[in-house]
């Protein structure tokens, strides 16, 4: 027996609708770099770069520690570096199908963590070129993890790397009462 006031039925309808907006043509956008994504991309080829000609110009660069620091730095400072000139010539808006933010997310973390140990091994070795790799490491590493969280948070909500996705969700609800019922009885 049903009680007084309660519908016989009720249906409720959520409708999540989604538009992706991408333009496809290969164009040069120096305004990236005046992101927070853009501006940590530079700093992360920068300290790359600096990090490695540190360590070349010491006289220990050949030591196990001078070696992964190079191996690491030159890694960071390619991959990154080819991924900031996609981004400036929206090569990523194009091909919007690979999934870059994971990619990123990715690569990120792990680097985070390689130049925790690169720049920590670094300390290590009691010369001034050595200090100024462990700097740039630390700073690399820093802006590798803040990338990384941003990637992370991304990926969470759905986005996209370049151009922009609208999602929008709609719930409806309907009362259906049985055929000879009437209303509230």
């Amino acid at each position: 027996m049903a009680e007084v006031g309660f519908p016989g039925q009720h249906t409720t309808t959520t409708t999540v609708t989604s538009s992706t907006t991408v333009q496809t043509n290969i164009r040069f956008d120096p305004s990236y770099l005046k992101t927070l994504p853009g501006f940590l991309k530079a700093v992360q080829v920068v300290c790359s770069l600096l990090g490695f000609i540190c360590i070349l110009s010491s006289y220990f660069r050949y030591i196990s520690k001078g070696a992964y620091y190079s191996w690491i730095s030159m890694i960071a400072f390619w991959f990154t570096g080819i991924l900031l000139g996609f981004y400036l010539f929206h090569i990523v808006e194009k091909f919007y199908k690979i999934p870059w933010l994971k990619i990123e997310f990715l690569f990120c973390a792990l680097w985070t963590f390689f130049y925790l140990i690169a720049a920590s091994l670094a300390c290590t070795v009691h010369e001034n070129a050595y200090s100024a790799a462990a700097f740039f490491g630390f700073v690399a590493m820093a802006a590798y993890g803040i990338d990384s969280f941003l990637k992370f948070t991304a990926v969470k909500a759905g986005g996209l790397a370049q151009g922009t996705r609208v999602v929008s969700k709609q719930t409806t609800a309907a009362v259906n009462t049985p055929p000879g019922r009437p209303e509230g009885y």
